[in-house]
This record gives structure tokens, C-alpha cells and sequence, in this order.
């Protein structure tokens, strides 16, 4: 996937500015896409040049202008093309395996403690996807959102953000588990 195809998507609700983009991809679609503010304006200039989106200027009295984009219908095209094709399943890379990797042979109290961090940012985000998800279906249960919903995509990629992270914190407890009752086992030898 490219950046272009999640700017795409993320303009599929409503025109945004940059700025509202960068706030958009914070709390949405970060859960499955990071990218920098500078990434995104320098992707919604290329988008724009190439006809994938449609920019307009908007004057306001009291702050700088700002432009709004939205998808135009070669940008509807091309998301349709990016879905209609086939996805490489997604891999893990993460340092902090690494570090688990070697557990044997290093000191684990650093690798208990930067578990703890994890732990501490997956609940976080947790918190923050089931917030995005009773602010997404409002008053209506998960059920007939997902049944009559308008738009269910971006409730579905919350949905798995939030099992993403729920997973992450149940395994970075359970190695923190598995690390301190070693490290105990070994400093009462």
C-alpha cells in the first residue's frame, strides 16, 4: 500500500485540509498507517497534480486561508483499483523482539521495563479506538451499526486497531510474566 491510497481513503468522508488530515490519520487510520504531517501535505500535492484529488481555496477572516480537498471521481478509480487487487499478508518487525530474542543472554529487568511501556501505550490506544468506536455508531448498538451503517469501513479498521492493541498488551504482559518469574527463579540459585 501507499500512502496515496490511505490519503484516499481518509478524504472519502469529507474535504479536509492538511491539518485536518494529519489530526485524521492521528486518530484513524494511524491504527493501520503512520506517516508524518510533511508526508501528507507533500502527498496531497502530488495527489492533487495528479488528478486523484481536487483542492479548493478557502478565505477566512481571522486565519490564513486554507484548502480543502476532496476525491474526485479518478481518485474513486484508483481506490478501486488499489482494492481490486491482491495484499501481501503484513509481517511484524519490531526492535522489541529482537531484544526478546536474545532473553536468555542479556539482562532482562531493561526488557520487563520497556515492556512495561508497552503495555502502558497499548492500553492507551485502546482506550482511544473504543472511544473512536462510541463516537463512530453514537447511539446505535455495534450490531445495527455494522448491519445499517453508512459507512462501516472506518469503523472496521477501528475495530481492528482496537484487536491489535488488546493483543499487543496480553502478550507484553504475559512475557513480562514469563521474564520476572525466570529472573526470580534465577536469583534465588
Amino acid at each position: 500500500m501507499a500512502l496515496r491510497h490511505a490519503v484516499l481513503a481518509a478524504l472519502l468522508d469529507e474535504e479536509l485540509s492538511g491539518y485536518q488530515l494529519a489530526k485524521s490519520f492521528d486518530t484513524g487510520v494511524a491504527n493501520f498507517w503512520h506517516a508524518l504531517p510533511q508526508q501528507l501535505y507533500a502527498e496531497l500535492a502530488k495527489l492533487e497534480g495528479d488528478g486523484l484529488i481536487a483542492g479548493r481555496e478557502v478565505v477566512q477572516d481571522t486565519r490564513p486561508n486554507k484548502r480543502l480537498f476532496q476525491v474526485t471521481a479518478a481518485g474513486l478509480a484508483e481506490l478501486e483499483r488499489f482494492t481490486a487487487a491482491t495484499t501481501k499478508p503484513s509481517v511484524i518487525r519490531d526492535d522489541l523482539l529482537v531484544k526478546v530474542q536474545a532473553a536468555e543472554i542479556v539482562d532482562t529487568q531493561a526488557l520487563i521495563e520497556q515492556l512495561a511501556q508497552r503495555i502502558a501505550v497499548a492500553e492507551a490506544k485502546a482506550e482511544l479506538f473504543e472511544a473512536l468506536l462510541r463516537k463512530m455508531r453514537g447511539e446505535r448498538t455495534e450490531e445495527d451499526f455494522l448491519r445499517h451503517g453508512e459507512r462501516i469501513g472506518p469503523y472496521l479498521t477501528c475495530l481492528r486497531g482496537l484487536e491489535f492493541e488488546r493483543a499487543n498488551r496480553a502478550w507484553y504482559e504475559r512475557t513480562t510474566t514469563i521474564l520476572s518469574e525466570r529472573r526470580a527463579d534465577r536469583a534465588e540459585r
